[in-house]
């Protein structure tokens, strides 16, 4: 989002001119390529790029060969660290086909770096948890991640009921 965003900074006190006003800084944003500064912890490793016109999402892979038992646990070294902006974050989550290609399982779920991990020996790591024998070669894509922006500032309202209509409740969308 554009700097002059600040409505204290800008005079913008109307809310639907300010929202116009944003709306056309965003606008203006886009097609903007986000410059990042990386460092490579391996040279067997690709470099990171994006698979055009798949995804937007991008591969990280293995810097290291590791051989695991089922029921052992390892950081996977990603051979990478990066400086991302400020405000910014990267979802590590794994690949679609991990589990089924080398049988492991990424015990966070999924991963958050934020900008402030961003030292010189910040390297990325993917935490796994083996349920079968398996072998992980250098340079096998294991993970994948996405630049987000940070979540806006919340308040929550405590409130005695909802106005929305109940769904049935947990697991409820999946019944016919």
């Amino acid at each position: 989002m554009c700097q002059c965003a600040d409505k204290e900074q800008t005079g913008l006190k109307d809310p639907v001119v300010l929202f116009y006003h944003i709306e056309d800084c965003v606008y203006e944003l886009q097609g903007e390529t986000m410059k990042i500064q990386i460092k490579y912890f391996s040279d067997e490793i690709e470099r990171l790029r994006y698979i055009d016109g798949k995804s937007d999402w991008i591969d990280l892979r293995s810097a290291e060969e590791i051989s695991l038992k089922a029921g052992e646990f390892h950081l996977i070294p990603l051979g990478i660290a990066m400086q991302l902006p400020e405000g910014y974050e990267a979802h590590v989550v794994p690949r679609s086909s991990t589990f089924r290609n080398f049988g492991i399982i990424q015990t966070n779920s999924c991963g958050i770096i934020d900008e402030s991990y961003s030292g010189d020996n910040d390297q990325w790591f993917m935490p796994v948890y083996a349920v079968r024998d398996t072998t992980i070669h250098v340079n096998d894509r294991v993970c994948q991640f996405r630049i987000f922006e940070h979540q806006p500032q919340i308040e929550f309202e405590e409130t005695g009921m909802l106005s929305g209509q109940d769904r049935g409740g947990f697991g409820s969308t999946g019944k016919n």
